[in-house]
């Protein structure tokens, strides 16, 4: 690899930062790492020590610059983790391109989150931190990790340095902590904080503005093993842990690294071509193109984010598609006027609001933010706050004159921000002549069964398919109710109309855990939920026939 700045792989420290170097007399590179410190001379080949130390320099160098990197990420994640704010993912702070050496980023910041507990614990009880080094403590929480878990800490640095020295009292305080928490090893010390792994397949969405399907398909099967998902059209299936990120299809935007459940909630929406669509709460943008793709670029798309430090990301997103019919405004969706004539003609509109993010928990990393591991990730208040806004938000959607089809998306397994935001804006939306339909007749995950009609609803499961979406779809009664399936033709949705005659189930209790166990104990209800209800309706059938 071709490193940005004294460039190549970091190994944690301890191994040779790999450089790339010109041949003389020809335009090609070849790699210098520790393997090639020989020369050869007439009593045979012996160790150069000017390249070697060369070599050493430059890691220890390169380590000190890829600590100071992690740390600045760090600071951002701890942040807006204590605020209950964050600004992006890990995994988005890690890969956006100011981030030069993003693998060796992504496994320091990795790492040290998950040995956070044990490096705090450690520096309180060793309390080797004087003010200066208190007001650097992401770079201390780095440097204590590879000291003490990690790989041998050169001395390049005065961080490194101040903490070098009192390795000693460090190390000696990490094995009394060992005994007071009755564990033999340090790996039986992380297991005490750990939160078990979920693994899921590595999805991928291809954009068809720029490639097909079967393209993006035969390129990416020279190197891995592909297949296309039974559901969504333009998504392909790699193994777990795929890292595409540094791909040249990623970086074309031929392709987009989207999770299933994300990528079903354009389709859900399925605007037609040259239809006028609102996106309304637009940032990052993956959403708002896959939209433009589904339009095939004909129409007009506004794209609305508040945020003006999220508008470039989204215009980012948008060059990066190749999308030429999205227009982008720095606005708050709810001062923005139905009456206005430009907005006379928007036919459909894409809510994916503000939401507590607990259905993308494990995909982004989530799991590693010392609010999860203290076990508070539940702030009621917080959700209620949500709650209020997306119930405003979504009961602002309906107001728009021509509108026909509204998709009430988030990323959350929150009842109260899902099932009770659509359960109390259902009568007002009915007042203006909506009904929910039915996206996706075929997906087995529905809404919890908390209201007449929440069998419409659509939800993901985090264990099985990496991420916790709801999506709910409004449609105009008199309106054509067509969409997508997943060959390209066009199906009719089904509707909730009419009263159903259908027993009453005990409501299941708010579901606002990220537990795995609980993802799955609210699984199994509300597959119970439908496997009841087909049975009341079978046994009616049934009556029918022997009363005829």
């Amino acid at each position: 690899m071709l490193g940005d700045s004294g460039g190549g792989d970091y190994d944690g420290g301890g191994g040779c930062w790999v450089t790339m170097v010109p041949v003389e007399g020809v335009r090609r590179w070849k790699s210098m790492s520790t393997s090639t410190n020989m020369v050869r001379t007439k009593e045979g080949t012996k160790k150069n020590p000017d390249r070697t130390a060369r070599c050493q320099l430059g890691a220890q160098r390169s380590a000190h610059f890829a600590r100071r990197e992690a740390a600045k990420v760090l600071r951002v994640v701890l942040e807006g983790d204590a605020k209950r704010r964050a600004l992006a993912s890990i995994k988005s702070l890690i890969y956006q391109p100011s981030v030069r050496n993003k693998k060796a980023t992504f496994a320091l910041i990795c790492q040290t989150l998950k040995h956070l507990p044990i490096i705090k614990d450690v520096l309180e009880a060793a309390s080797i931190l004087n003010t200066k080094w208190k007001r650097q403590r992401e770079l201390v929480y780095i440097i204590v990790y590879d000291i003490l878990f990690g790989q041998a800490v050169s001395l390049v640095g005065d961080a490194e340095k101040y903490l070098m020295r009192h390795k000693e009292a460090l190390q000696s305080t990490l094995k009394q902590l060992m005994l007071k928490r009755n564990v033999k090893t340090v790996k039986q010390l992380i297991a005490l904080h750990e939160v078990p792994d979920v693994s899921v397949p590595r999805y991928v969405r291809v954009n068809t503005l720029k490639m097909d399907v079967d393209s993006a398909l035969l390129e990416l099967r020279e190197k891995y093993s592909v297949q296309k998902d039974d559901l969504l059209p333009d998504l392909l299936i790699l193994p777990p842990g795929t890292d595409l990120h540094d791909h040249p299809l990623v970086k074309n935007g031929s392709i987009f690294l989207q999770g299933k459940a994300s990528s079903m909630v354009a389709p859900a929406l399925s605007p037609e071509p040259g239809w006028e669509v609102l996106d309304a709460c637009a940032a990052p943008g993956n959403k708002t193109v896959h939209l433009a793709a589904l339009m095939k670029r004909k129409g007009r798309i506004i794209a609305c984010e508040l945020q003006k430090e999220r508008i470039k990301r989204l215009k980012d997103t948008i060059k990066l598609s190749g999308a030429s019919n999205i227009q982008v405004l720095n606005e708050d969706f709810l001062n923005i006027n139905p009456k206005d004539a430009s907005y006379s003609k928007v036919k459909a509109i894409l809510l994916d609001p503000s939401c507590s993010g607990s259905g993308t928990a494990a995909s982004r990393l989530d799991h590693l933010l010392p609010s999860k591991a203290a076990g508070q990730d539940i702030d009621m208040e917080r959700l209620n706050k949500l709650a209020a806004f997306q119930r405003k938000a979504l009961q602002h959607a309906l107001l728009f004159p021509a509108v026909e089809r509204i998709v009430y998306s988030t990323c959350s397994i929150n009842q109260i921000e899902n099932e009770d935001v659509i359960k109390s804006i259902l009568p007002i939306a009915e007042s203006y002549g909506f009904q929910l339909a039915k996206p996706f007749p075929e997906w087995q995950c529905r809404g919890l069964p908390v209201f007449e009609g929440s069998e419409n609803l659509v939800r993901t499961d985090p264990s099985k398919n990496g991420e916790g979406f709801f999506i709910a779809l409004f449609a105009r009664k008199d309106a054509n109710l067509s969409v997508r399936s997943n060959k390209n033709e066009k199906r009719t949705l089904h509707s909730s109309t009419g009263n159903r005659n259908v027993q009453k189930k005990k409501p299941i209790p708010p579901f606002i855990h990220t537990n795995p166990f609980k993802i799955w104990l609210h699984e199994k209800l509300n597959r119970r939920s439908i496997v009841d209800k087909s049975h009341i309706g079978r046994n009616r059938k049934n009556n029918h026939k022997r009363a005829g």
